[in-house]
């Protein structure tokens, strides 16, 4: 299945632009196996270098995660401050608490206008982004956390194994 949203300038992208491989991932900060593939992409994003475009779009579960949507808010809000990526590392990397306070912490710790941080949690802006990350995950056939697609193209195979890094490596 294809991805429904192309790649675009509302998107956060890490690495060169013009890769020659473009790894989109629908993720939930809450989920334990979006956790090892936050791992495992980290190591293909050093191996694979200047080759490897990555794109990180929410896919709250909040029926069984149900604060991986305020997390993902946070991201979006630390977004507004040019550390996106600072976030979504730091809530992969310290995955046991996403309460309110721990989000304003972890703000605090990246070294972002905390008082600005706390209002745009609460900016239905960012909700709304987030919702439209989600939904256009499912008009693209995610049903489940992780899910990626390659230059475009949804990979149904196993990203845990090797299959996902083989078949990256044979794009190169």
């Amino acid at each position: 299945m294809a991805l429904r949203k192309p790649v675009d300038a509302d998107d956060h992208i890490e690495g060169n632009i013009h890769a020659a491989i473009e790894l989109v991932e629908y993720g939930d900060y809450q989920c334990p196996h979006c956790q090892k593939a936050y791992y495992i992409v980290k190591r293909w994003q050093r191996e694979f270098g200047d080759n490897l475009k990555l794109v990180f779009r929410n896919f709250p579960l909040e029926n069984i995660h149900p604060l991986a949507k305020p997390a993902a808010i946070a991201t979006e809000a630390a977004a507004r401050q040019g550390k996106f990526w600072e976030m979504h590392d730091h809530l992969f990397e310290n995955h046991d608490d996403f309460s309110r306070g721990k989000l304003v912490q972890f703000a605090e710790e990246l070294g972002l206008n905390v008082t600005d941080f706390s209002k745009d949690l609460e900016d239905p802006e960012l909700s709304a982004k987030v919702d439209a990350d989600f939904y256009g995950g499912m008009r693209s056939g995610v049903n489940a956390t992780p899910t990626f697609f390659v230059n475009g193209e949804k990979f149904e195979g196993s990203w845990d194994t090797g299959e996902l890094r083989d078949f990256l490596q044979n794009l190169i």
